[in-house]
């Protein structure tokens, strides 16, 4: 095993981020989380070698601070929909270049970015434009051995893409049909621990660096397949009604304007490329992906009261 590093970690208190926080730290790495709020994750604390530092990540000259003395960076930070000054351009490219500028200056030699499938600075969406143009300019960085990394859905406990469709198909009436936007869309749903795990092997493995990984878990399924199969594992007797291209639209314009965006424009642009891999998890990871048949039963049709409670408690610390 190699020495141990110091690890800078911008967007590790999010779903995916626990879970790479947590895959580095086994590997014995030192690892220091960058956030706003860090009283709202003292979890992460019991991991002997991370600490949480209270910082601004979009501050240059702190980002820059934080970044001294460290011998990685990875960036998890992203967003699914804009939302006042959280935009693409600023949360997805203006931070991908000042973490690449931030490195750059402290001599960082390594740079884990999570990016997304499809990514591409020609996208039919702003995500996905967004992101790639992001990857582009991270990899023409020198002296920095990036690697990025390209997720479909990712699922897993607190997801958000079963956990909220779970809640979407339980609003009443309960018998009334559940419009379904985008129904035929593809995915190759990934598990969280499969992706952080490839993270943290891909650190030190030389083989990964200046490449890009797609990530996806070993079935494609629609996404009224996906829908269908939540409403049966969560219980629900709901009737599902699949949208045509022009009432898809008319959803994503409607509630794109409703608080929280449940669902966008951009979003539907996003699904009219599949977000599947041309082939299976890269094998030099070593990692024999889990189907989501394996995992979502655990924590989305059978919930314990402990595990409801926990559910509960993260919310509240997110308020």
């Amino acid at each position: 095993m190699s020495r141990a590093k110091n690890i800078c970690v911008l967007g590790g208190t999010g779903f995916v981020g626990q879970q790479v926080v947590e895959a580095l730290a086994k590997q014995g790495h030192r690892i220091k989380v960058i956030s706003r709020h860090r009283e709202r994750h003292r979890d992460l604390l019991v991991l002997p070698t991370v600490k949480i530092v209270s910082a601004d990540i979009h501050d240059p000259p702190v980002l820059k601070e934080q970044f001294i003395g460290q011998d990685a960076v990875v960036n998890l930070v992203g967003i699914l929909n804009e939302a006042g000054k959280r935009t693409f351009q600023k949360i997805h490219v203006e931070l991908a270049r000042k973490v690449g500028e931030a490195c750059v200056m402290n001599q960082v030699p390594r740079l884990l970015q999570m990016s997304a499938l499809k990514a591409d600075v020609n996208g039919p969406s702003k995500y996905l434009r967004s992101k790639g143009e992001a990857e582009k300019y991270l990899h023409n960085l020198h002296d920095v051995a990036v690697t990025s990394f390209q997720p479909s859905v990712i699922f897993g406990p607190y997801d958000d893409f079963f956990n909220r469709f779970a809640k979407l198909l339980r609003i009443p009436p309960r018998l009334a049909p559940f419009p379904l936007a985008c129904a035929n869309a593809k995915f190759a749903p990934v598990y969280v621990e499969d992706v952080a795990l490839a993270f943290a092997r891909a650190l030190d493995n030389q083989h990964t660096f200046g490449q890009r990984y797609p990530l996806c878990g070993p079935n494609v399924y629609t996404l009224l397949e996906l829908v269908k199969y939540t409403a049966e594992v969560s219980g629900i007797k709901k009737p599902i009604m699949p949208l045509g291209s022009g009432l898809s639209r008319l959803q994503a314009t409607i509630m794109g304007m409703l608080p929280g965006k449940p669902f966008t424009m951009d979003n539907y642009l996003s699904t009219t490329v599949d977000s599947v891999c041309e082939e299976g998890f890269p094998e030099l990871f070593a990692i024999n992906p889990k189907a989501l048949e394996a995992v979502v039963p655990h924590y989305l049709g059978q919930q314990s009261i402990r595990q409801r409670y926990s559910v509960l408690r993260r919310a509240a610390r997110r308020g």
